[in-house]
């Protein structure tokens, strides 16, 4: 059990790392909606222009360092 915990967490940075990646890649943002929404449509999630729009805007926000 100790082990699985382990493994889900390990995926789930990966993840993250992965979308920080190319959230911060410079390329034109509709370009990379577009990239991400192909990518979550082949593993089954469906998103709408304005849902993805909003999972950007969150991830962003996340990313964002906090003023002191």
């Amino acid at each position: 059990m100790k082990a699985l915990n382990y493994l889900v967490a390990f995926v789930g940075g990966a993840a993250i790392g992965a979308a920080c990646g190319l959230l911060m890649a410079p390329e034109k943002g509709s370009d990379l909606r577009d990239k991400i929404a192909e990518a979550l449509r082949k593993r089954g999630i469906r998103l709408s222009t304005k849902e993805m729009s909003n999972l950007v805007d969150e991830i962003a926000e996340e990313l964002q360092p906090e003023e002191a």
